[in-house]
């Protein structure tokens, strides 16, 4: 079976299920989102049974199934499928924030677009020529636009949904113009021939890097690396939380994984190269110190998580940049994926607790994880442990993650990226590990503890999650083989 059969069975899924919901005489809609995840999970397994060999037809100059696209398709599908668990978690905050059409509940679209979404970030894994590259990642970018906005009664989701919406506009004209510039200099659309012509030394430097820098203006907002971080802390407060988690973990995979198709061409420059990684290790150590310094005075856990996000991606940047063969038999690009894969279990897992501590208490405070131990032990050790992978602790797969980043930077002599590195590292143990104060030192509010109900289907996503970055951190040879 061709790999594109995979996007085109998301997009006729995503159809289908508009359909259903549009015209379902149902006053309850959970079904969407549970014929949402069946369908996802018939494509994840499909995945496996793939035919990555190219064709012959023109298709493929825009469109390549490589190892890497593949696991960016998986992660994508994961992605979305857990983000759909959580949001069948988050009715009951929907309910309240979004009107009733006819004494129907109008939500049901809320588990339709996140497939859209994730047929879009499948086709950005891989894109290989700038239209189509454009193409999906506006696809993806105007169905967030929606679902940040999704809570209408809620001032805060608005607020967020305009400064996306405005930031996110500018950072596409951006991209824009570096794209116009690039196929200028070069003639070319497609990126292997846009790498032979600037590898050809015949494109002038000045122009290059200037599409360059345009690009990488566009590619920062994207993964949320410094400058162009800003909107994060903002739009994952305001927005539903498992929209935050889908932006968190499906739109930085999108946006690393583009980043590593596009600025591969700069970085295999001969001419461009020197400047091309040290802009990018710039780009770097700002995002390591801004992410992990913003986010020790948080007490909005949400906003820890943005501040999170952010510092995350100073270490995927310094992986793009630690030079053409990584390091530990990895390249970059393996190595960035990999991080992503650690990032997706460890990060949907805080927020799958996030949903559900949020729904009870109503609140998104660090404090409403006061005596989280007594009103839940379940949920009590998978904050404990995604806290634990994002700060790196050994025997999780954050710590792989951070590790193989370090390996990679220490392997090229990039002693000063590095040292920003473990600087970050360092301060992210004191900013995490926090929560567990809250959790198992701090009282709860109400005594005794109230005990908090789990939905069977969200305590089995979180067993999976706790158990995949337990285990990955020890073996994680399954990823790295799929990688390969």
């Amino acid at each position: 079976m061709p790999a594109y059969y995979l996007e085109v069975a998301v997009v006729l899924l995503g159809l289908v299920l508009l359909m259903l919901e549009a015209f379902s005489s149902a006053s309850d809609k959970r079904f969407v989102g549970h014929l949402a995840l069946g369908g996802l999970g018939a494509v994840f397994l499909a995945l496996f049974v793939v035919n990555p060999t190219p064709g012959t037809s023109p298709f493929w100059q825009f469109y390549t199934a490589d190892s890497l696209a593949l696991t960016y398709k998986g992660i994508a599908l994961v992605c979305t499928m857990l983000v759909l668990i959580l949001g069948l978690d988050y009715i009951p905050v929907l309910e309240k924030y979004t009107a009733r059409i006819g004494g129907r509940s109008a939500w049901g679209e809320f588990f339709c677009l996140p497939v859209f979404i994730c047929a879009g970030l499948m086709w950005m894994a891989s894109a290989i020529d700038l239209t189509s590259i454009f193409v999906s990642l506006e696809l993806v970018t105007i169905a967030f636009y929606i679902m940040v906005t999704f809570m209408r009664r809620n001032v805060g989701s608005l607020e967020a949904g305009v400064k996306y919406l405005i930031l996110g506009a500018l950072s596409t004209g951006f991209l824009v113009y570096g794209f116009t510039w690039l196929y200028g200099i070069t003639g070319q659309t497609s990126l292997m021939g846009i790498a032979d012509k600037l590898d050809s030394g015949t494109v002038a430097r000045a122009p290059a890097l200037f599409s360059f820098a345009l690009i990488l203006v566009a590619l920062a907002f994207k993964v949320g690396a410094v400058p162009l971080h800003f909107w994060i802390p903002d739009v994952y407060q305001g927005a539903p939380t498992p929209i935050t988690a889908f932006l968190s973990v499906g739109s930085k995979a999108a946006g690393f994984i583009v980043a590593t198709r596009l600025l591969a061409p700069y970085l295999g420059a001969d001419s461009l190269s020197p400047t091309a990684t040290a802009i990018l290790l710039s780009l770097a150590c700002a995002t390591l110190l801004v992410g992990n310094f913003a986010a020790i005075p948080q007490t909005n856990f949400k906003r820890l998580l943005a501040y999170s996000s952010i510092s995350h991606a100073g270490f995927l940047v310094l992986a793009l940049a630690s030079g053409a063969s990584g390091g530990f038999g990895l390249l970059p690009s393996q190595i960035v994926a990999f991080y992503m894969a650690a990032y997706l279990c460890m990060t949907l897992l805080a927020f799958a607790v996030l949903v559900v501590v949020s729904r009870v208490t109503g609140s998104d405070e660090l404090s409403a994880f006061n005596g989280l131990h007594q009103r839940s032990p379940l949920l009590a050790f998978a904050l404990t442990v995604a806290m634990a992978s994002l700060a790196g602790v050994p025997l999780t797969v954050g710590f792989l993650g951070k590790f193989f980043v370090f390996g990679a930077a220490a392997a090229h002599q990039l002693w000063l990226p590095l040292g920003f590195a473990v600087v970050g590292a360092a301060t992210g143990f004191y900013y995490y590990l926090k929560v567990l104060r809250n959790m198992y030192w701090n009282p709860p509010a109400s005594s005794p503890a109230t005990a908090i109900p789990l939905a069977p289907l969200t305590k089995w996503a979180m067993v999976l999650l706790i158990a995949a970055t337990l285990v990955f951190g020890v073996y994680p040879q399954p990823l790295l083989h799929f990688l390969r």
